[in-house]
Formats: C-alpha cells, structure tokens, sequence
C-alpha cells in the first residue's frame, strides 16, 4: 500500500532567488520565479533534474540526466505567459486537450492543442512517498474548468520522480464533474531534443500503412511544391526516416501517425529515440489509454525537436476532422479517467536491454 506526506504549496513561497523546501528520499525540491513572473519547482535527483511549472498547465519546462538535456531546441530562454501554447513554446512536455486537442481545422474555433496546455492551476503541491516501486517524490496540481452552458471538469496532473532514475512519470487524471457527458481528448505532448544521426526504435514496421504520413498540412505550414512532393515520397517509403541523418527533411515539420504498435499482454508498449552515443530517449505507455500515437519532428534555425511517439487519444487534425473520424471521445458524467506516460532518459547500457524489449514485443 502506498503511503504519503503531502506539502499543500502556495505563491508566495515562489521568490526570486531559488531556494530548497524539501529534501527526501535523495531528491531535492526547490522553488523559484522566472523573471517573466512565472513560478518554477526544480526535483532534483542523483541523475539530473526536472524544471516543473506548477502553477502553468503543470509544464515540464526543463529536463536533464546524467548531463544530457532532453528538451527540444528553441527561442525560449523561459516561459512566458500567454493563452496558447504557441506563445510559449520551450517545454519538455505540456497536456494537449481536454475538450479539444491538435491544429484546428477551417471549422474550428478551438485554440492550438486544447485549453489545458497554459491553465492556470487552482492548486500545486509535493507529494512525498513510497509505493510498490520504491520512494518518490511527486508534484500535484488540481484545476476546475467550468464553463456556464458548458462542460465542467477537473484536471489532476502529477509528476513523479525517484531517487536514482533517470526515468519519470507524467499522469493526467480527469474527472468529469457534471452530469452531462464530455468531449475528451488528450495528448501528452512530449517535445524531444532532434539528435542528429539518432534511430528510431518502435514495435511496428515503417511502411506506409504502419508508418503514416501526415498528408492533411495545417494552415500554419508553409506550402511548396517541393514539400509535397516530399510527402508524397515519404508516404512511399517511411522508412527513410528511420534515422534521422537528413534534418533538411523536416523544414518544414514532418508528422506521422505510427498504427499497428505492438504490445504486451497488458496493452503497454514502448518505443525509443537512440542516440549516436548509444544512449537513448525513452517512453512507454498503454495503449488502452493511448489508441493513437503521433510523430511530430521539425528542424529548423529556431526550433530543433524530435516527438518521436506522443501518446494521444486522437490524432491532431482538430475537433471537427476527427469528431469524424470517430476518435473524440466521451467522458461519461462523474466518471474518471487516468493517462500515465513513463518517460526518460536511458544509458547505453540500459539502452540496449530496452531495444531488445521493444523487438521483442
């Protein structure tokens, strides 16, 4: 049985300069304030740290192990406030959603990937604890949404981190707090470091079917004859993207719609981003939870990013395209669900052992 302390956090212990507020189980907490006003937590173990914004969308702003940082390049020296993600775009990971989710379409009227990637939070704090997996530390969050003639929701992140793993955990737990049922739709929206030269490792081979070409650009895209051409020879023959050793490929973005994963007997799969040093970038979720699976890798001067797997509910075509195609789904009034991604960062060594799981599925 998992046992906890629980720190209920408020503003006012945010300050200018950084200071710690909890030490246990080998890892640290320490709070500070961007200068753009918004508040940071720092959890820091003995591999690295993570940067979380708790009480904004509950980010995870920065992430490092063992000296590598994970996050994807970009023009963001801190996070600023804005509406929409776009405004703010240098996290390791956001929530994509709750209500609406991807670019929308000429029939929408829904923000970039949802209301839930810039929210202000009602309530943050630090979970301190053991469970069947060992000590942990987690950051908490809790936000109402509710809207008058509308849907009314609670979003409950977490963050957990233990002490000598370079692996964590992002959790999104949505209870719907009307009688009425909801529009869900989630994406944990995980944004990678482009690593030249790196393999992607996935349970599913690259062929067309499996590995699918996003041919439906959105309007922020830049159109040229020579883009679609290259989509139409990358819908061809994925596999070319296998590696990624051609970053001229994905200026503009590339995405892909990965089918046909392979899983354990539980649903849970995993797939991986292999570095030229033989380390990797890691993730692993159910797939029950997660039907869908995006890519999602651009390249260029101001933005470098691999999302090699974001585990999603839907695809990221907005609400109407895939209200008909069938993936939004339906929250059921008072009902709750829960979305656990693990992600990370893993040695060579480690690596390897992972690689040969993924094959093996």
């Amino acid at each position: 049985m998992a046992v906890h302390s629980t720190l209920h956090l408020q503003k006012s212990f945010f300050g200018e300069r950084e200071r710690v507020v909890a030490e246990a189980h080998g890892i640290t907490v320490s709070l500070f304030r961007y200068d753009s006003g918004i508040e940071g937590l720092r959890l820091t173990n003995r591999r690295g740290h993570l940067v979380v914004l708790p009480y904004y969308g509950q980010m995870i702003w920065d992430a490092v192990f063992d000296g590598v940082d994970l996050t994807l390049a970009n023009m963001f020296s801190m996070p600023r406030p804005a509406q929409e993600i776009v405004g703010t775009y240098g996290c390791f990971a956001f929530h994509s959603g709750l209500l609406r989710n991807g670019c929308p379409g000429p029939e929408d009227s829904h923000l970039l990937h949802g209301e839930m990637p810039c929210a202000p939070m009602d309530a943050a704090g630090l979970e301190i604890g053991a469970d069947a997996e060992g000590p942990y530390v987690a950051v908490t969050g809790r936000r109402e949404y509710v809207m008058g003639f509308g849907a009314h929701y609670g979003a409950s992140p977490r963050v957990v981190l233990r002490p000598d793993s370079t692996l964590f955990d992002i959790v999104m737990q949505v209870e719907n707090l009307s009688a009425a049922p909801m529009d869900l739709m989630y994406m944990c929206h995980v944004n990678f470091a482009f690593c030249e030269g790196a393999q992607i490792v996935q349970p599913a081979p690259f062929l067309p079917q499996t590995t699918v070409v996003r041919t439906k650009v959105p309007a922020h895209v830049p159109r040229s004859p020579a883009y679609d051409g290259l989509l139409s020879a990358l819908a061809e023959d994925p596999a070319v993207m296998e590696v990624l050793d051609e970053p001229h490929r994905y200026d503009p973005e590339q995405v892909f719609y990965i089918r046909g994963l392979k899983t354990d007997a539980a649903g849970r799969t995993a797939l991986m981003m292999r570095r030229r040093e033989g380390d990797a970038f890691h993730i692993a979720y159910n797939t029950t939870d997660f039907p869908k699976t995006v890519r999602w890798v651009l390249v260029n001067s101001d933005q470098k990013v691999a999302a090699f797997a974001l585990p999603s509910t839907c695809e990221p075509e907005g609400y109407t395209a895939e209200k008909a195609k069938g993936s939004v789904q339906t929250l059921a009034g008072g009902a709750v669900r829960e979305f656990t991604v693990r992600t990370g960062y893993l040695t060579d060594a480690e690596a390897t052992v992972a690689e040969a799981a993924i094959k093996a599925l």
